[in-house]
């Protein structure tokens, strides 16, 4: 069994790490078809490294990093994606005792019990939020997030995806005024757009 790591924050070294473990566990070359319906000659299978202890536990520290002056009071995403995200970013702020309500989206409102649309602790107006993806191709899955954020009263400072895979949906993001900040682009992989 590896010895327990202690959080400790070497940025390149660690995403020198996810980036090999992404192009070993995640990154696939053939013929398929994405969420938004485009057909690429490659796939990101992102769970494949986030729903992974490793993956999960160097992805987390790299948000955490990349959000840590952003003063937000929240940090979720559209469910299927971002769930794995979103939990390993709330295991890791706890013993950092950083503050911040995680949430999940999900893709229609519960149809019983509570019929919420948002599921984790209530956003409050004027929340600060961040929302985690990810891949983000067209900008569809974090589009839904933030307009449900918007929605519930919060503000949608930042969109982190693991992967921008630069086919305009950081464009469609941005042009609501919401800067994206990818941890990679598929330029990181030598895919050239």
């Amino acid at each position: 069994m590896a010895k327990v790591r202690i959080y400790t924050s070497n940025l390149e070294q660690d995403r020198g790490e996810l980036l090999d473990f992404l192009k070993e566990r995640a990154l696939r070359f053939g013929n398929f078809t994405l969420t938004s319906g485009k057909t690429s000659s490659y796939y990101f299978d992102g769970k494949q490294v986030t729903l992974y202890p490793k993956g999960a536990y160097l992805l987390g520290k790299i948000i955490i990093h990349k959000i840590r002056q952003d003063n937000i009071q929240a940090l979720g995403g559209l469910t299927v994606g971002a769930d794995p995200i979103v939990g390993a970013v709330a295991a890791l702020a706890y013993p950092l005792e950083l503050d911040i309500k995680t949430f999940i989206v999900r893709k229609e409102a519960k149809k019983h019990g509570k019929q919420r649309l948002i599921e984790g602790p209530q956003l409050n107006t004027g929340d600060r939020v961040i929302i985690v993806e990810d891949v983000v191709t067209t900008g569809g899955s974090s589009i839904k997030a933030i307009e449900a954020v918007l929605e519930a009263g919060g503000k949608v400072v930042k969109v982190v995806p693991l992967v921008d895979r630069l086919e305009g949906g950081t464009e469609r993001i941005e042009e609501m005024g919401i800067h994206v900040d990818p941890v990679f682009t598929a330029r990181d992989f030598g895919i050239e757009i």
